[in-house]
């Protein structure tokens, strides 16, 4: 975990980064990532119609946290934007878009998948990078711990890195703080990230602030505090939430 830290904190190449944040464990994470690099940092989510909208509300919750309680990172942290697709709502029949019981396709694939949302969500992200002048995409797609979905592997990330570079003419990075660490390593990660902030007790603060204000829940459950955060307990996203806390709270492994 120590080279992890080293490199998520050393002062990089690049000046700004766009941050493709939902208000969930996984994104409120990389926007830490993202805050600890880049002296000007910019956040962007989707309203696609989604079950679990109350995210988009969660987030502004994290953002406003953020900058109370990590003064350094403030001062770096820029616009906010929220991008109307409810295109993609409307063309994906999936349980996130559809109140329909979570199970596993015949093609192997959980009915969580919205077919093409992150292909789009970088494209998108990529456009209104190219206008507001910044280099760094970052998305907190992962493939340690997911759930199978194509368009979070690293080929897919590369290969889109590739496109989007070719079809702007313009040089993006994208990049995936989480790709190769699990649900207890993220946890461990923000604490890392917020020890590094500068903040007394940052990491401990990091880490109550995702428990406390992020949303991962696939149902959109806030009624139910655990020790991992809000949720319904029994989604997909909740089960991999709850796990990954159990070990990071235990010192193991979140696999």
């Amino acid at each position: 975990m120590a080279a992890m830290t080293a490199a998520a904190t050393r002062t990089p190449q690049h000046s700004s980064a766009l941050v493709l944040f939902s208000g969930g464990q996984d994104s409120t994470t990389c926007l830490a990532h993202a805050l600890a690099r880049y002296p000007r940092v910019e956040t962007l989510a989707f309203d696609y119609g989604q079950r679990h909208r109350i995210e988009l509300q969660a987030r502004l919750e994290v953002l406003r946290a953020l900058r109370q309680h990590f003064a350094a990172w403030s001062a770096r942290l820029g616009q906010d934007h929220v991008l109307d697709l409810a295109v993609l709502g409307t063309i994906s029949e999936t349980s996130l878009t559809r109140e329909t019981a979570f199970q596993v396709e015949a093609s192997g694939l959980p009915n969580t998948f919205v077919p093409g949302r992150n292909l789009l969500f970088l494209t998108l992200a990529a456009a209104l990078a190219y206008r507001r002048g910044i280099q760094v995409i970052v998305t907190g797609v992962c493939e340690t711990d997911y759930s199978g979905y194509p368009d979070c592997r690293d080929d897919s990330m590369k290969a889109l890195q590739v496109a989007l570079t070719l079809g702007m003419d313009r040089r993006f990075l994208i990049e995936t703080p989480l790709m190769w660490i699990d649900k207890a390593d993220t946890w461990r990660l923000a604490e890392q990230l917020g020890d590094a902030s500068g903040v007394a007790g940052g990491g401990a603060a990091l880490v109550e602030l995702i428990q406390e204000h992020s949303h991962s829940c696939y149902l959109g459950e806030r009624g139910q505090r655990h020790a991992w955060g809000y949720g319904c307990g029994a989604c997909p996203a909740c089960e991999l939430r709850a796990r990954g806390w159990a070990a990071y709270a235990a010192g193991g492994a979140g696999a």
